[in-house]
């Protein structure tokens, strides 16, 4: 049955407007709402609940531990965990949402709030008839318009920290609501084509004692500048490469604030143990080369968008006139795991032992662009280095792409190498 008969079937056994309950139906489904679950929320909703099942009334009060995705429509009696506030882009239209997280003695569930029911942090509520739909593997409640938040005088004891404020090692994905404390280490104003055309934005790196992570903010403010300390409340949390990201909005409130310290350490582990993480923003990880892949050495750009290019075609802008780069891509092994490293044009230049002109000059003198790879496979196969950056993984694999790139002192080729240069003046 298609969503527009589902619709006219609705609106005429309950006696309602079918454009409204066409609205109401096509908001439950794309939220991936089953079509049976999605007809029968709205029978509860227009009072018609009982046509369907036999059975009338509201849904029967859940703990949050029981709910699944198909528990359909449910009854909580929760403490509010998180409340954050943002705008998303729903049929066209901009839609303000809040969402966060409740909890009770049981466990804890995400929330989106449809309506604005004025919650706060502590609060105990009893939500009626709120819907179900399942978000990243998860169940989610959707408090909307056929939902009752009652507020409760007791507070109800939960096992869960309640508010937002966070270091940022401990941010998530999916967080909302989070309120942190961080430096701005980097900020760039940029202009990128936002859902209402061109839209100002800025980006950069934020870090406090416990890690950096990068940060986007989505209506620019003007505390939020490079060296300034800042409290950013009610900011929420996507992912960006394999990590957390953090999000400033226009209801975010910014306050400067005395100095944060920033740890200007990045977090040691084991090739094994960054991988399996999902990707580190700031990590520095030890092993040896043991290959120099192809795709380094000289290489060319799209001047567009800076996607490497072959044969002067870009995939996304077709025929171009490249720019010339230099880049390594080595596999890094420290014997629980290997990792792809990146190193861009300047720690490069640095491996190589030459400017890019040196480079092309290089490959010009010798007629084969391949001799600056096999240079740069030279200087580092075999050898043992640290290297710190933002580690990523998909499916395609890992890949650290490196802000710093050093040759471990004790590293027993560079020792051996160092000892026949002294040996031999």
């Amino acid at each position: 049955m298609s969503l527009d008969d589902a619709a006219e079937e609705l609106a005429s056994t309950l006696g309602v407007d079918k454009t409204e309950v066409k609205a109401d139906l096509e908001k439950l489904v794309s939220y991936s709402v089953p079509m049976d679950e999605a007809k029968q929320s709205l029978r509860r909703k227009y009072g018609d609940a009982g046509s369907s099942s036999g059975q009338s009334g509201s849904p029967p009060k859940t703990e949050i531990d029981d709910i699944t995705p198909e528990s359909g429509n449910v009854s909580v009696t929760a403490r509010v965990l998180t409340v954050g506030k943002r705008s998303i882009r729903y049929e066209g239209e901009n839609q303000i949402i809040f969402e966060g997280e409740l909890a009770d003695e049981s466990g804890r569930i995400s929330y989106t709030a449809w309506n604005d029911f004025s919650l706060s942090p502590g609060d105990t509520i009893t939500a009626g008839n709120a819907g179900v739909r399942e978000w990243d593997g998860e169940p989610e409640l959707n408090l909307g318009g056929s939902t009752t938040v009652t507020m409760q005088e007791e507070p109800l004891s939960v096992p869960y920290e309640i508010g937002g404020e966070r270091d940022l090692i401990d941010l998530e994905p999916g967080d909302r609501g989070r309120t942190v404390d961080a430096k701005v280490l980097e900020v760039e104003r940029r202009t990128i084509n936002g859902r209402d055309g061109e839209t100002e934005i800025l980006s950069g790196e934020i870090g406090d004692e416990t890690t950096r992570l990068p940060f986007t903010d989505w209506d620019p403010h003007s505390e939020i500048a490079a060296g300034a300390s800042v409290r950013l409340a009610d900011v929420y949390v996507d992912e960006f490469r394999g990590v957390p990201s953090v999000n400033v909005t226009e209801f975010t409130a910014v306050e400067s604030i005395g100095d944060v310290e920033v740890n200007e350490s990045a977090t040691e582990m084991t090739v094994r143990a960054a991988v399996e993480s999902g990707g580190v923003y700031d990590v520095l990880l030890t092993g040896s080369v043991i290959e120099v892949r192809d795709g380094s050495g000289l290489i060319q750009r799209c001047p567009e968008c800076g996607r490497v290019v072959q044969n002067d075609q870009c995939r996304t802008h077709g025929q171009v006139d490249p720019e010339d780069d230099m880049r390594v891509k080595a596999i890094l092994d420290d014997g629980t795991e290997t990792v792809t490293v990146i190193l861009g044009s300047d720690l490069t230049a640095r491996v190589y032992g030459g400017s890019l002109e040196d480079a092309l000059d290089h490959a010009r003198d010798a007629m084969d662009r391949g001799v600056v790879a096999e240079r740069i496979a030279d200087a580092l196969e075999g050898r043992e280095f640290s290297v710190r950056g933002a580690l990523s993984v998909d499916e395609y694999g890992a890949n650290l792409n490196a802000t710093a790139f050093d040759e471990r002192a004790d590293d027993p080729k560079a020792l051996a190498t160092a000892f026949l240069s002294e040996v031999d003046a």
